[in-house]
């Protein structure tokens, strides 16, 4: 088998070639050169893969280390006998950790208490969920959108877009991108939407950048109808607008999906989506063993209770930095993301001397707590 897996894709090479002959590239030089003669591309959303790239090829799958497929004409391989594959949930994790240590910074530097806020989640898949469980571990009333999801469940516990727009104190978005259909998301949070908003609240976009209107959320930004935002994916990429990283109280190069928990799962999932599509058989597969952080222990002896829960995350991550960054040097955007160090999720990490019911709250987080 011949496998072109995209060179940028972490913890991949050395443990593809157990499926056969692999040739590693940047994902902006894939052409159908070097695609022609491989059974399986192994890559990321750099490159968009449709009838020029991959007309005329022995492509029988396509593997995306990513959890979506914008980048993919599914149409076309549907039609053509191309396999296709991603990698649902790999960084909810991830984004949850992100969300987290967003919301914990925006108490704290607007000096509210969380537990005495609603949240309107919109959208509740893989990463909606791990949000909404970390919402409730912080004490938070949580309002949940996901039309698909409750025309399919006919739940009771959705709500509509106009409560959340109405109730909610800060508003997170985790949708996919779609521009038509029942459910088209593009420009979801509008002019309209922004300006009709109840609580003055603070917006969060980590999901797709078109989700919220960009200029829209200058506009209220500047004229006080919402609190703040808190952005990590943006229209226009890399060409962001400044105005919104200036306004905004963390601004980050779409890298919440990114701690190395994350990209390892999703090569793992690349993998497995090889062996099975194949019938390779490989079992167990091998995987590369993931980092240990610098600092693994979090002492929290000299924290005051009401904030050891905050410094813990924050230990882990903290959003504050990138948004000091790009802020400093938009133009390096793209350089951030493919130059991003290493973060790994709450297990990496133990605390020690930590109050009783500040250890259960940590070790349900996801820490090791002693």
């Amino acid at each position: 088998m011949k496998l072109l897996a995209d060179a940028h894709i972490p913890y991949l090479n050395g443990f593809a070639e157990q499926f056969g002959q692999v040739e590693y590239l940047p994902g902006n030089l894939f052409d159908k050169q070097n695609i022609r003669d491989k059974d399986a591309l192994i890559v990321r959303t750099v490159t968009h893969f449709g009838k020029e790239l991959l007309e005329g090829t022995k492509v029988k799958l396509i593997c995306s280390a990513t959890i979506g497929f914008d980048h993919i004409d599914t149409e076309y391989c549907d039609s053509h006998g191309i396999a296709w594959r991603t990698a649902p949930g790999c960084n909810a994790s991830s984004v949850e950790q992100y969300v987290t240590s967003s919301l914990l910074h925006l108490a704290r530097t607007h000096s509210f208490d969380l537990s005495r806020k609603t949240i309107g989640i919109i959208g509740v898949g893989n990463v909606g969920k791990k949000v909404e469980a970390a919402c409730r571990k912080l004490g938070m009333h949580i309002l949940l959108n996901d039309p698909p999801r409750e025309a399919k469940e006919g739940s009771s516990a959705f709500t509509g877009l106009e409560t959340i727009r109405r109730e909610a104190d800060i508003i997170t978005l985790h949708t996919p991108l779609t521009k038509t259909g029942t459910y088209a998301t593009y420009h979801l949070v509008d002019e309209n939407f922004l300006n009709h908003a109840g609580k003055k609240p603070f917006i969060i976009n980590s999901c797709r950048g078109a989700v919220a209107d960009n200029r829209a959320l200058v506009h209220a930004l500047e004229s006080g109808k919402i609190a703040g935002t808190v952005i990590d994916c943006w229209e226009n990429e890399p060409d962001i607008d400044r105005d919104l990283l200036r306004l905004s109280d963390i601004a980050t190069p779409h890298i919440a999906g990114y701690s190395a928990d994350g990209k390892w799962a999703a090569t793992r999932m690349s993998l497995e989506n090889v062996n099975e599509f194949f019938h390779c058989g490989i079992s167990p597969i091998q995987l590369s063993a993931l980092p240990t952080p610098p600092d693994p222990e979090i002492n929290l002896m000299d924290v005051p209770v009401e904030e050891r829960l905050a410094v813990a995350v924050r230990r882990t991550y903290d959003p504050a930095k990138e948004t000091q960054q790009l802020k400093a040097a938009p133009e390096r955007f793209y350089y951030f993301r493919s130059h991003y160090p290493l973060r790994r999720e709450y297990a990496a990490y133990e605390v020690v001397n930590v109050d009783e019911p500040t250890a259960r709250l940590l070790h349900d987080f996801g820490f090791k707590v002693r």
